[in-house]
């Protein structure tokens, strides 16, 4: 452990210990894990306390130690950056998910297809899908956040206000789109297995999520790297352990690719430049507010665009479909 201190005992009570100093693995409850790194959170602080993330060898993930599942309300401020109207600091991201995702509706068969979109808030990415593909004719949100209900409905879309796995419905979807969900979530193994059992046998899964095996996940692993996103990312994968975990989950890895991932990037050098006393970042200010974010963010974006074709990028992009079971 390297002299890391023992477990805290405010620590969720789901977590079992080791010989009593390291936790298990929230996805098989594996006993071979050991310290990463410790992290705050940069972005929001929502609290000055030290969080520290675990790995797993076994199952190849890091996860989170407090997980503060039941504490949503306040890991999740106000001012978070899904709930505003403008989805600042990710609108590039997601607008080439929402060109993957259209090809990916013009593969799927059908007159009439239904579309579930986990995390989808106001339902802002389903009125594109909707606007763009006339054969979409139901739209369902899953979400957490009680004050997009009404928009979504406003707009014609199905709402559920509560998580995937409370989701009680006999309709299957030809498309479940999850966009930076699953690492959120306490148990995604649950998630996965859920969202398989809602797809028609011809109906696919888009799925974004970090890889924690990237170039700027290590340069910051200890200098709080954006990707954690402390707190609010309980488990976090690379493309091998994702993989495995879909298909141990009931679902098959169609396609894969790496995208950008600027936005951490920007965020994790403004906190060096913070820590190193370049630059002033007030904890009531978002980093995604400073001057220099949007300079950062560009410049990193071009950086990884031009390694993409060979290197590990910090975003990952799985498409799934239901995996047979066997003769």
């Amino acid at each position: 452990m390297n002299g890391k201190p023992k477990i805290d005992d405010d620590q969720s009570e789901a977590l079992v210990t080791n010989n009593g100093s390291s936790p298990a693995c929230p996805i098989k409850s594996c006993t071979d894990t050991s310290w990463y790194a410790d992290a705050h959170d940069i972005e929001y602080s929502t609290s000055d306390r030290t969080y520290s993330f675990y790995r797993c060898q076994t199952c190849d993930i890091l996860f989170i130690v407090p997980m503060l599942w039941d504490r949503l309300g306040e890991i999740y401020p106000k001012n978070y950056y899904s709930y505003a109207p403008k989805k600042r600091g990710i609108v590039p991201h997601q607008r080439s998910l929402e060109r993957r995702l259209l090809k990916l509706l013009a593969s799927i068969p059908g007159d009439r297809l239904s579309v579930l979109d986990i995390g989808g808030g106001s339902g802002w990415m389903l009125d594109q899908i909707k606007s763009c593909s006339p054969r979409v004719g139901f739209t369902q949100c899953v979400d957490l956040d009680g004050a997009a209900q009404a928009h979504a409905v406003a707009r014609g879309h199905a709402y559920h206000l509560g998580r995937i796995e409370q989701f009680d419905t006999d309709r299957r979807f030809d498309l479940v789109q999850a966009f930076d969900l699953i690492e959120h979530v306490r148990d995604p193994a649950l998630v996965l297995r859920r969202i398989a059992g809602l797809l028609t046998d011809h109906g696919r899964v888009l799925i974004s999520t970090p890889n924690f095996d990237a170039l700027d996940a290590r340069l910051f692993r200890h200098c709080s790297w954006a990707g954690y996103h402390t707190p609010r990312h309980f488990v976090m994968f690379n493309r091998q352990s994702f993989t495995a975990l879909a298909e141990q989950s009931g679902l098959a890895v169609e396609s894969f690719s790496y995208t950008p991932g600027a936005t951490y990037w920007a965020a994790s050098v403004l906190n060096a430049m913070r820590r190193l006393g370049l630059v002033e970042v007030s904890p009531q200010r978002l980093p995604y507010d400073h001057p220099l974010y949007p300079l950062l963010k560009a410049s990193f974006a071009a950086f990884d665009f031009a390694r993409r074709p060979f290197a590990r990028l910090s975003k990952m992009v799985f498409t799934l479909s239901r995996r047979c079971p066997p003769a």
